[in-house]
This record gives C-alpha cells, sequence and structure tokens, in this order.
C-alpha cells in the first residue's frame, strides 16, 4: 500500500511539473523576439523620449532638465508640416484604397490560378530601392521627362507646365511605393470571404451590386482598416519623396525631423518632433484596435 501511495505521489508531481513546464512554453518561445524588441525598440524609443526633454547644443552639452518646451515649441513652429503630412498622408490612403480595392477584388473573386503570379507583379517594386523608385519618379514627372516632353512637342501641353515640386508629385510618388502595403491586406480579407455567401446573396434575387454592398464590402472591412493603418502611418513619416519630387512648399513633417536631427544638429527638438508623430501614430493604432478589437489575423497575414 505504501509504495501505491509514492507512486501515485510520484506520478502528481510529474503531472505538476509538466503543466509548469507547458505553461512556460509560450513564454520561451516569446523570449527571442521579446528581447529583439526590447533592444531595438523599446530601448531606442527611451533614449528618443529622454533626449527630446534635454536642453542645451551638441556643442555646449546636452543635460536633462525636463525641457517640454522642445514639445510646445515644435508643435507651435512646425504646426503646418504636421498638418501637411497628414492631409497628404490622407489623400495618399485613400487613391491607394481607389486603386487597391478593384484590382484585389478581380485578383480574389476572378484571379483563379493566376493569382499568384499576379500578386507576384505586385510585388515587384520591392524588389528595387526605395529611393531608386523615387527617382525614377522625378525623371518620368519632369517638365522633359518621358510623359510631359513629347506632350510639350506635340503643344498639347503648354511650355511652362510642370508638376514636380507640387503636392500631386508628392502624393503620386508615395501611392506609387506603398500601393502594395494597401493592396496585400485587402487581397487577404476579400480572399478569406466565402464565396458561396455571394452566390447565397444572388439566389435571394440581390443585384450584383447589392451583393457585393451587403456581403463582400462588410466583410472586407477588417482589411480596409488595416490596409489604412500600414499606408497611412509610414506614409505620414515619408520624406524621400518630399525631397525628390516636391519643393519648399511640399516639405512634411519627416523632412523637418531629417534637416533638424543632421543639419540643424538640435537634438532635442528633432526627438520631440519625432515623439508626437510617434504619440499620434500609436493614437490612430488604439482607435483601430479599439474599433476592430486584437483578434482579427488580417493584418497579421499580410504582414
Amino acid at each position: 500500500m505504501a509504495q501505491i501511495e509514492e507512486r501515485v505521489t510520484a506520478a502528481a508531481v510529474r503531472r505538476g511539473a509538466y503543466a509548469r513546464h507547458r505553461k512556460a512554453v509560450p513564454y520561451w518561445l516569446m523570449t527571442p523576439a521579446g528581447l529583439y524588441l526590447l533592444v531595438f525598440l523599446v530601448l531606442p524609443m527611451a533614449i528618443l523620449v529622454y533626449t527630446s526633454l534635454q536642453s542645451g547644443g551638441i556643442f555646449g552639452g546636452l543635460r536633462f532638465s525636463w525641457a517640454w518646451e522642445n514639445y510646445t515649441r515644435g508643435i507651435s513652429t512646425y504646426k503646418t508640416q504636421f498638418v501637411r503630412s497628414i492631409v497628404i498622408s490622407a489623400v495618399v490612403t485613400v487613391s491607394c484604397l481607389l486603386l487597391a480595392y478593384p484590382m484585389t477584388y478581380w485578383i480574389a473573386f476572378y484571379g483563379q490560378r493566376w493569382k499568384s503570379s499576379i500578386l507576384l507583379l505586385i510585388l515587384v517594386p520591392f524588389f528595387v530601392s526605395y529611393v531608386i523608385r523615387t527617382v525614377q519618379w522625378r525623371f518620368l514627372l519632369g517638365d522633359s521627362g518621358l510623359i510631359f516632353g513629347p506632350l510639350k512637342s506635340l503643344g498639347l501641353l503648354p511650355e511652362g507646365f510642370r508638376v514636380l515640386a507640387t503636392p500631386f508629385a508628392v502624393v503620386a510618388g508615395i501611392t506609387y511605393n506603398y500601393l502594395p502595403f494597401t493592396a496585400l491586406p485587402l487581397y487577404v480579407a476579400l480572399e478569406r470571404i466565402d464565396k458561396s455567401l455571394v452566390e447565397a446573396a444572388k439566389d435571394l434575387y440581390a443585384s450584383k451590386w447589392q451583393a457585393f454592398r451587403r456581403v463582400v464590402w462588410p466583410l472586407s472591412l477588417p482589411g480596409v482598416f488595416a490596409a489604412f493603418l500600414l499606408t497611412f502611418v509610414p506614409a505620414t513619416g515619408d520624406y524621400v519623396n518630399a525631397a525628390v519630387l516636391g519643393g519648399p512648399g511640399t516639405r512634411m513633417i519627416g523632412n523637418i525631423i531629417q534637416e533638424t536631427f543632421l543639419y540643424s544638429v538640435n537634438y532635442p527638438l528633432a526627438a520631440a518632433l519625432s515623439v508626437v508623430l510617434m504619440v499620434a501614430m500609436l493614437i490612430l493604432a488604439s482607435i483601430y484596435a479599439r474599433i476592430l478589437g486584437t483578434e482579427d489575423e488580417t493584418l497579421t497575414a499580410a504582414i
């Protein structure tokens, strides 16, 4: 009897140890990624916030002094660039959605065996450097470039017509560069829709437009919100397109941060501007999570 009790006790201990190890497995699996994010994301963000609260100069020395005036001065001085960045990013996001939604809808519902090939064509621009792609747009939109040069030679456009250094050029460049970020989550959301639901709506005498409006569009909204975030957030901080395709009147907040860091060497002010932009984007992401919840896998699958 004593031996049986000892065996039962030992088995219970082993089961308890196994249960503890099993519960610890997710944490062990999360440790490498957690350490990576801690070193390369959390710590740099903490350093950025710490720098934004410093005062002084790079030559006279920086000291931590809770300098909140960096934030107030940055927002008051560059509020125009903040608003311009948000407006341009909003226009870019809407343009990308209008271009990508019909394309991904056709791929998901009618692409059939060509789906993978068409998606590969969408991703082909990623094989070329971001800067090179933007510089090529400068050649295309130039006053005597491949597009407007022949049109001016034929007299279809006046000689003074130009697109470079205008908001249109900046919006066109950012839209081109971020269109795949919009298309991928939209495709994932549309591909997940059960096609039999659309057929059921048509069997109930719904027109194609009614089936789209009442079935496809509501079910694709998670992909629309994911595409909105993946496009709007990086486009707001973009500075390459505004620097290459824009002019003095199209500078975005990303250009201001770059110039303040590299040329003015005002690290506290540049850090404060970066923190303000980062907080604004975090608020947007929180709104997304609040509206759609965190269980939807559309954003994760797209990434």
